[in-house]
């Protein structure tokens, strides 16, 4: 599992450093005799007016954005749904697991043709507001919340007056944090790495996030006259995976510390 997991990074990292030459021209798992990282990088960021630099800013929005409301709307659908009994509840839980269970290329060509109906095709929105949804993350914060959110916790808040949204905020949402966190891990995951949606939404290469800009830039090879950027392409693949891998760093203490919530009897 290391090796399957580690040996396609490894790859990445030392063909990020060869030239155009070297990477068709060497050995894949060991470096040539030109050191070209950080030219590559150089040259990532400045190919084509440095439009890899507007796609990363893409990128970033559309996760800010997309997974950051994706998970505050789980956090908030999952706490009401586990916290308070209301008519059609069953109705609900059974509407999530069918969203679960539908994969979201299924959902992608009647995603496109109301976005055309609405004007909303070659836009941030096409990409953010299908983002949104997530309704493995609503599932999971629902399950979280009925063990990490005790009931006597939020009686005393209402008999001190609190309001729902308040005792939410204030006592919830810190109790929740560690299936917050997860959720939130799993929602940049799938934004970040989005592709199919933009391509399919998106026409305009301003707009592009990594995932197809990167595509877009492997193509050239098979166009008449097209740049063949190998080298370039590798190296963006690399500067893509660096920012998840420094969110998970940050948020695995969050992540760790709420493996156990529930597994004690009180």
């Amino acid at each position: 599992m290391l090796l399957y997991t580690l040996l396609p990074l490894v790859w990445l990292l030392i063909s990020a450093t060869k030239t155009q030459e070297d990477l068709l021209g060497t050995f894949g798992l060991w470096f040539s005799g030109d050191f070209a990282l950080f030219a590559n990088i150089a040259d990532t960021f400045t190919y084509q007016d440095g439009i890899f630099g507007r796609w990363l800013l893409n990128t970033v929005l559309y996760v800010v954005v997309g997974a950051g409301g994706a998970t505050l709307l789980a956090a908030l659908a999952g706490y009401g749904l586990a916290k308070f009994d209301f008519l059609g509840r069953r109705v609900v839980f059974a509407v999530v697991l069918g969203g679960i269970a539908v994969p979201p290329t299924a959902l992608a060509v009647p995603t496109f043709l109301m976005f055309a109906k609405m004007g909303l095709t070659d836009t941030p929105w096409a990409i953010i507001i299908p983002s949104l949804v997530s309704p493995f993350g609503l599932y999971l914060m629902w399950t979280y919340a009925v063990e990490a959110v005790p009931n006597e916790i939020l009686e005393s808040a209402r008999v001190d007056g609190a309001g729902e949204f308040r005792s939410f905020f204030k006592l919830g949402l810190p109790l929740l944090a560690p299936g917050l966190v997860t959720v939130l891990l799993f929602n940049i995951v799938a934004t970040w790495n989005n592709f199919f949606l933009p391509l399919i939404m998106l026409k305009d290469a301003d707009l592009y996030p990594l995932t197809l800009g990167l595509y877009q830039w492997s193509e050239q090879a098979t166009t008449v006259g097209g740049d063949v950027v190998f080298n370039l392409v590798i190296t963006g693949s690399l500067l893509t995976i660096v920012p998840l891998t420094v969110a998970f760093l940050l948020l695995q203490r969050y992540w760790q510390s709420g493996l156990a919530a529930g597994s004690v009897k009180q």
